[in-house]
């Protein structure tokens, strides 16, 4: 998970405090529910900053960077067929075309996991160099 105990340290905490800031939010409305979600948020920005913290100490990439732009169009159009998929079920009554929906929702979002963000990750492979 870790590579060094840094990052353990820090991956630790992000994950007491995303626990606690859950468990402040379902019980967001009883007495101690808000405090209980502030205190986790604080954890989880104090990870956070942890992290930055180690960033520089983890040396050159072995790969250089590929274009965000198509790894944003990638996870846009993941995104995109989520969307459809569910808001296709509010815009047909009928079972069929809510199958269908979910159906060509599932197709477009695959097509982005499985065609565009590869792409864009392999531009630059190291094997490619």
């Amino acid at each position: 998970m870790a590579a060094n105990t840094g990052q353990g340290r820090g991956f630790v905490t992000f994950l007491v405090g995303l626990t606690v800031a859950c468990a402040g939010l379902a019980y967001f409305s009883a007495g101690f529910g808000k405090p209980l979600f502030g205190v986790g948020l604080v954890i989880v920005i104090a990870s956070l900053f942890g992290f930055l913290k180690l960033k520089p100490l983890e040396g050159k990439p072995a790969q250089k960077a590929s274009p965000t732009t198509m790894k944003l169009a990638g996870a846009f159009v993941a995104g995109f067929g989520w969307v459809l998929t569910l808001f296709g079920m509010h815009l047909v009554p009928s079972t069929g075309g809510r199958i269908v929906f979910a159906l060509v929702g599932i197709a477009v979002s695959l097509f982005g996991i499985v065609y565009v963000l590869p792409s864009a990750f392999n531009k630059n492979a190291i094997w490619k160099t």
